[in-house]
């Protein structure tokens, strides 16, 4: 079996592997054999989360200059490995970071890059991509025709399932010139919260104009802790200033792809459906039986939320606290 390469996220806080990740090794399962390049140390809890979702190598590039040069050592290890393993396709998360990453790649390689790609399967030439067109109206196919393939995969759009292996580690030694890259990370400030990641987060809670107050926007934020998720909001909760506009979900905002959303007070116009209506379930609660929001979803309760969602939060915290117990 050929081997598929996965570029590895980790967290910047403590440096965790990303949830983006177990979806890349769920895709690359699908192609051929997963091995994940991991920039920096491969700790055990790393090893362990890697192993559980199927790679069954992982190279690791211990050089403590990883966190400073996160793009350069992550193009350079993909380089030499492609080299060495030919692998059937390269995979890399979606994100800034990522599509840059990709970009550099696919020029070092000289091969053909699709990016944005929301599901992948292997055809009779290859890998063949699945993209979103029109704001998710549609979906279209490509294939990349000269050398490796390399896709950045949206991973928020990718259910990821486990599928136990045991990856064998090995270090890829990666050396800074003596004329180091002239970008490097100079300084993170810390997010907090859940809505660090709200594009590729697999749970998005969103509140709009029916919230009805900032104070009451916290509602919001408590639901998507609870479940886990990241919190977002409509443009007209953003111009009122109840939500950051780096959190403002919509066609020019924001687009997420989310295997749920729960849209709170939303009222559903379409430039905002236009940033969320790929979500694999979409759960509406408001009081106007009307609102164009329930002709997306899956499930709609009409009625107050501010009767309805501390029910929501009291249950979700029983069933929380039933299972641990």
């Amino acid at each position: 079996m050929e081997t598929v390469l996965v570029l590895a996220d980790r967290h910047s806080a403590d440096g965790g592997v990303c949830r983006s990740s177990d979806a890349l090794l769920t895709v690359a399962r699908r192609l051929g054999a997963p091995a994940a390049v991991l920039c920096g140390p491969a700790d055990a809890e790393s090893v362990a989360a890697l192993g559980r979702y199927g790679a069954q190598a992982i190279y690791a590039i211990p050089s403590p200059a990883c966190g400073d040069y996160t793009v350069f050592m992550g193009v350079e290890a993909l380089v030499r490995l492609a080299a060495q393993l030919r692998p059937v396709a390269i995979l890399i998360a979606a994100g800034h970071t990522g599509q840059e990453v990709a970009g550099r790649l696919a020029v070092r390689l000289d091969c053909g890059l699709i990016t944005d790609a929301v599901d992948l399967w292997m055809g009779p030439q290859g890998p063949v991509a699945v993209h979103e067109a029109l704001a998710g109206s549609y979906l279209v196919e490509s294939r990349v025709i000269r050398g490796i393939p390399v896709h950045t995969v949206k991973t928020e759009a990718i259910c990821a399932e486990p599928a136990p292996a045991e990856p064998v580690v090995s270090n890829v030694e990666i050396v800074l010139p003596a004329r180091p890259p002239a970008a490097r990370v100079v300084a993170q400030i810390p997010r907090s919260g859940p809505q660090a990641d709200l594009s590729a987060s697999a749970v998005v809670v969103a509140g709009g104009s029916g919230i009805g107050s900032q104070d009451s926007f916290e509602l919001v934020e408590k639901v998507a802790q609870a479940l886990g998720g990241c919190a977002g909001g409509s443009h007209t909760a953003t111009a009122l200033g109840w939500c950051p506009r780096s959190r403002q979900i919509d066609q020019v905002g924001q687009v997420v792809h989310p295997l749920l959303y729960l849209a709170m007070g939303v009222s559903g116009s379409v430039r905002h459906r236009a940033g969320m209506q790929s979500a694999k379930t979409v759960v509406a609660i408001d009081r106007d039986p009307h609102a164009p929001i329930f002709g997306l979803a899956d499930f709609g309760i009409v009625g107050d939320l501010h009767q309805v969602v501390p029910e929501l939060l009291a249950e979700i915290h029983r069933r929380k606290n039933s299972s641990e117990a």
